[in-house]
C-alpha cells in the first residue's frame, strides 16, 4: 500500500494531452465572432451558461473557453452571472424535472434579442440519460421546455465546436445562413 501511495505522489498523471488548436485559426474564429456580435448587437456578446442536469463534460469544454488558450475575454466575448445581462443562453445537459422551471425562468428573464443554444448531445435530446423518470419529457431535450435556436452536437462538443456554433448563430440572426443550421458532430 505504501508503494502505491508513493507512486501516486511522484508519478505524473496518466492522461492524453489535450488537442492543440491552430492559434491562427482560433484567433480568426474568435475575431469573426466578436465582430459579428458588435455588428449585430452594437456591443460584445454576453453568454449565460445554464446546466440543466448534465454530467459536467460540456461544462469542462465551456470553461476551457476562458482559459489562456482560447481567452475569449480579450475579444470581448464574456460569460455573465445573470440571464438579465445575457444575449445567449447556452444550455447543457438534459433538462431534469427539477430544472425545467428554473430554465423557463432564466429564459423569461433574458432580454430580447435572445438566443438559446443547446450544447451537447444530452441537451439535444439524444444523450446517455434518456429515457429516465428524472427528465422533463421523454428525452430531456431543451426544446421541450424553451425554444432552441441552435443545436451544437457532440459528447462533449469541443471549444472550437462551441465557437463555430456561436458564430453560426449570429450569422443566422443576420440572415447569412439558414436558421436551422447547426454544428455537425466531429468525426474521428
Amino acid at each position: 500500500m505504501l508503494r502505491l501511495y508513493l507512486r501516486s505522489l511522484f508519478a505524473p498523471p496518466v492522461s492524453e494531452p489535450p488537442p492543440e488548436p491552430d492559434p491562427r485559426a482560433l484567433d480568426e474564429l474568435a475575431r469573426a465572432l466578436a465582430q459579428r456580435a458588435r455588428h449585430r448587437l452594437g456591443r460584445s456578446l454576453a453568454i449565460r451558461q445554464v446546466d440543466a442536469g448534465s454530467c459536467n463534460g460540456c461544462e469542462l469544454e465551456i470553461h476551457a473557453l476562458d482559459s489562456a488558450v482560447y481567452a475569449l475575454e480579450r475579444h470581448g466575448i464574456r460569460f455573465v452571472a445573470s440571464p438579465k445581462h445575457a444575449d445567449v443562453l447556452l444550455v447543457t445537459g438534459p433538462v431534469t424535472r427539477n430544472m425545467a422551471f428554473a430554465l423557463q425562468r432564466a429564459f423569461d428573464c433574458t432580454p430580447p434579442p435572445r438566443w438559446v443554444v443547446a450544447a451537447g448531445d444530452c441537451a439535444c435530446g439524444c444523450g446517455v440519460f434518456a429515457p429516465s423518470y428524472a427528465l422533463a419529457g421523454e428525452d430531456g431535450a431543451v426544446e421541450r421546455v424553451i425554444p432552441v435556436d441552435l443545436h451544437i452536437r457532440g459528447c462533449p462538443p469541443t471549444p472550437l465546436d462551441l465557437l463555430r456554433g456561436l458564430l453560426a448563430l449570429l450569422e443566422a440572426a443576420d440572415g447569412r445562413i439558414a436558421p436551422a443550421a447547426g454544428v455537425p458532430p466531429r468525426t474521428g
